[in-house]
């Protein structure tokens, strides 16, 4: 079973940086995406940026511009990098990685989260 461990959250100031590590147990190059969402408390899960085997990535409206995602595949590590964050961007991050298996069901991995928080 692989697991994600994400690293990297904690407290920074509206226009601070930081950057999120995804750190797979194992290869998930093989793997359809990488996904990192947030959840803000009382808000549902929302999918922030996407890198997929390819190396195609999209983001949401609201960090495009800000956050780039990457990936090293050499380090089975996936990246979230956070630029000009804004007291909104807080949130419990997630990692998330994906594949459909040969009957179409699709297969996912989740991190535990790590706590960014922006303060005005």
């Amino acid at each position: 079973q692989v697991q994600l461990v994400e690293s990297g959250g904690g407290e920074v100031q509206a226009g601070g940086s930081l950057r999120l590590s995804c750190a797979a147990s194992r290869s998930i190059f093989s793997y359809n995406a990488v996904d990192w969402y947030r959840q803000a408390p009382g808000n549902q899960r929302e999918l922030v940026a996407t890198v997929t085997s390819g190396g195609s990535t999209t983001y949401a409206d609201s960090v495009k511009g800000r956050f780039t995602i990457s990936r090293d595949n050499a380090k089975n590590t996936v990246y979230l990098q956070m630029n000009s964050l804004k007291p909104e961007d807080t949130a419990v991050y997630y990692c998330n990685a994906y594949q459909f298996n040969g009957l179409g069901f699709r297969y996912d991995l989740w991190g535990q989260g790590t706590q960014v928080t922006v303060s005005s």
